[in-house]
């Protein structure tokens, strides 16, 4: 049996207000031990827009992404939100503006799905906050959006590990937060419901103005719904902006080590990346020559399809 879509955010009647909440990381440098993973890296998040991170495994993609979401503190350089250091900052300050879904989380055991998501609610109540109608139709709303309000009584470790991700996003959601950073959020998710999460996630984004910002394996999933592209390579910043101008040929192979060849997706517009292996590849691209070899590439093959339409 197929589960239903999500539903989408309701759209506004106006056009979204975006976030005004400034993130930034200045000159950060970040490491563990004795290691260093990143060096020297500037980056801002556009306020209102999606923002992508990419790159191969250990780069430091999500090394950058725990900084920016005040878990691990930079050995030089600073982030900044709003024009003060975020370290500095109290931590449920902090929590009512940026949420962070971290790539591995860990449920407490045996809590079910409804209290699990609900404490998404908690830096919005204080110390002798009681729980309120508003609390509860934010939980209901993220679990709805979700997919998951038919989970709400199951223990979270008796999930599959689809299930499971889905609901550490509503708890996400339910927390309500202008600036959102997820890393991998579509782990653990078949083709479909990867979709449907980046769906829901830009509906957040057009109808809330909510700034997000979220490491992806999937370039082409990547390309797709970025409004801005960020490639690390080393621990360092190698290439950032629009899609169409960050994900080409030369900065799939400086930053993947991989050949491949960069092409219009025929659904979005958008980039999309074929990687060239050594097998299962034409002869005339596993030798470099002939047509849809070269730099332009792209425009050969866009002249070509276009030819047989």
């Amino acid at each position: 049996m197929t589960d239903p879509t999500p539903s989408a955010v309701p759209s506004p009647v106006s056009s979204p207000v975006p976030s005004r909440h400034r993130l930034v990381a200045e000159g950060v440098t970040l490491g563990y031990a004795d290691r260093t993973v990143v060096t020297d890296l500037d980056l801002a998040l556009e306020p209102g827009r999606i923002t992508c991170v990419v790159g191969a495994n250990a780069c430091g993609k999500s090394t950058v992404l725990r900084s920016m979401a005040r878990l691990l503190r930079p050995r030089g350089g600073q982030v900044v939100l709003d024009g003060r250091d975020l370290h500095s900052m109290p931590t449920k300050q902090v929590a009512r503006t940026l949420g962070l879904l971290p790539q591995s989380p860990v449920a407490p055991e045996g809590i079910v799905v409804a209290d699990l998501v609900a404490r998404g609610r908690h830096p919005h109540q204080g110390a002798l906050a009681r729980w309120t109608r508003e609390d509860d139709e934010a939980v209901a709303e993220a679990l709805q959006l979700t997919d998951t309000a038919g989970l709400a009584d199951r223990a979270v470790d008796e999930l599959s590990g689809g299930q499971r991700q889905r609901v550490w996003i509503a708890m996400a959601l339910a927390q309500q937060t202008d600036l959102l950073l997820l890393d991998e959020p579509t782990t653990y998710l078949d083709v479909a419901h990867q979709v449907e999460v980046l769906d829901l996630l830009t509906d957040l984004n057009r109808a809330r103005g909510t700034t997000i910002a979220m490491v992806l394996h999937d370039l082409n999933l990547a390309a797709r719904y970025a409004d801005r592209l960020v490639a690390l390579r080393a621990g360092r910043l190698h290439a950032a902006g629009d899609p169409a101008d960050v994900l080409t040929a030369d900065v799939v192979r400086e930053v993947f080590g991989m050949e491949s060849q960069v092409v219009p997706d025929p659904v979005s517009g958008r980039p999309i990346v074929l990687p060239i292996g050594r097998h299962h590849v034409r002869p005339h691209l596993a030798s470099g020559t002939g047509p849809g070899s070269g730099p332009e590439a792209g425009t050969e093959l866009r002249v070509g399809a276009a030819a047989g339409s």
